[in-house]
């Protein structure tokens, strides 16, 4: 008898145990489940790590060849991509506003260091500084470039559509000169010295891009240069 109320409280201690456990489980199941919906709720302060600031430059554009609209918003458009494959924004302000354009002029601010300056000419100028056919950059805030060069590119094969592409990939070459160097040639992606048509298809495909490692460089120069322009600013009266 003994032997069989040992074995009666064995398998009581059995069930409560089995009890216990089962709770658990459900309380940790119970646990999870508000934790998801926090993160579906309140995704900022589920854990996650914030996001990192985005990276913006401030493109003053200055067009002297008073480029067709239409081709230099869609210009901007491709050289904004291409930045942003990069993780940086483009953020554009159109300096030189028609004469019967009222004031206020968004380009009166002062100019910030991660500020850059695109000129637009109509076509290449004579200077010792060309980069390319294309136009060229002067550090650590100007560039430039051709539009009828783009353009003639262009209708080089009777593809006046590429217009926009090759305009908005000599910009986004120019300006990654600026962050990248006077000496940042590479063998492939938008910083590729000389362009040859197939070069021009590739751009056309979404394909002529900066490299991760150029990348990483112009991230690692706006965040020097947002750095620069935090240490002026207290330093301003």
């Amino acid at each position: 008898m003994r032997i069989g109320r040992k074995e009666c409280g064995s398998s009581l201690s059995k069930g409560f145990r089995a009890q216990r456990l089962s709770r658990l489980r459900l309380s940790l199941i119970g646990a999870s489940t508000l934790i998801a919906l926090a993160g579906l709720l309140f995704p900022q302060t589920a854990g996650a790590a914030p996001a990192a600031p985005e990276l913006a430059i401030t493109v003053r554009v200055y067009d002297y060849a008073q480029t067709s609209p239409s081709i230099l918003d869609a210009a901007e458009r491709e050289a904004g991509r291409i930045f942003g494959q990069a993780g940086l924004k483009l953020v554009w302000l159109d300096c030189m506003p028609e004469p019967a354009t009222p004031p206020p002029d968004p380009c009166k601010g002062v100019i910030e260091s991660e500020d850059v300056r695109l000129r637009i000419l109509p076509t290449p100028v004579q200077n010792f500084l060309q980069d390319t056919v294309f136009g060229f950059a002067i550090a650590p805030a100007l560039a430039t470039v051709y539009y009828e060069t783009a353009l003639s590119f262009a209708k080089y094969d009777h593809s006046e559509f590429e217009a926009p592409v090759v305009l908005g990939c000599a910009i986004a070459h120019e300006i990654g000169h600026l962050l990248l160097g006077s000496n940042a040639h590479s063998f492939s992606g938008i910083m590729r010295a000389r362009w040859e048509r197939d070069k021009i298809q590739l751009a056309l495909t979404g394909g002529l891009l900066f490299t991760p490692s150029q990348a990483k460089l112009m991230h690692a120069e706006m965040q020097r240069r947002l750095m620069s322009q935090l240490v002026n600013s207290k330093e301003r009266p």
